[in-house]
């Protein structure tokens, strides 16, 4: 179905750049005033951010149904990577810099949001978990991007393999290298 696509994936799949580079945001003085409301109450609270891949491919939204399940459970909550990442002087992102620990599920290999979120926070405090290695491991889902070509039915159950996964290693304290699992994709 996919194999032009296939095949240029094959070429450049897990090529690593050692460019670094910087994406500058413009500024903005306001602040999203229920992020900041959300922002404070949840450093009082003591609550741990839990962010998430938002990817517009069905790994995305495995990543963030997953996320969101996670964030249900105690001591966790979700927070708005947006605004983590664009408002350094806003609550939310206060609560990220704050917090003894920041949970981030990424979609796949890139890493994307585990690479920003380094920058924002630091690499001591965040558990980075790769989403797709986690319900992956038959190679089923490698060729699918389009979020509707797996029901909805299937998707929650694949985000809540994994977020059963992430919840079992964040309990035991179980070092989860997303670096050192097989891409499958």
């Amino acid at each position: 179905m996919y194999d032009s696509v296939k095949r240029e994936k094959e070429d450049i799949t897990m090529r690593v750049s050692k460019q670094d580079f910087a994406i500058e945001v413009e500024g903005k003085k306001a602040v999203c005033p229920l992020g900041e409301v959300v922002g404070k109450k949840m450093i009082s609270e003591g609550k741990i951010p839990v962010i998430s891949c938002e990817g517009g491919c069905f790994r995305g939204e495995i990543a963030r149904v997953a996320a969101h399940m996670v964030a249900k459970e105690e001591p966790y909550s979700r927070g708005c990577h947006g605004e983590m990442f664009t408002a350094p002087r806003s609550a939310m992102a206060e609560w990220a810099r704050k917090a003894n620990k920041i949970v981030v599920i990424d979609g796949c290999f890139m890493h994307c949001h585990g690479r920003i979120m380094k920058n924002v926070v630091g690499h001591e405090n965040m558990i980075q978990f790769d989403a797709l290695p986690i319900y992956n491991k038959d190679n089923k889902y490698k060729d699918i991007m389009l979020v509707d070509e797996i029901s909805e039915a299937e998707r929650e159950g694949l985000a809540r393999q994994v977020a059963d996964k992430i919840l079992a290693s964040l309990k035991d304290g179980t070092p989860y290298d997303s670096e050192s699992q097989p891409s499958c994709g």
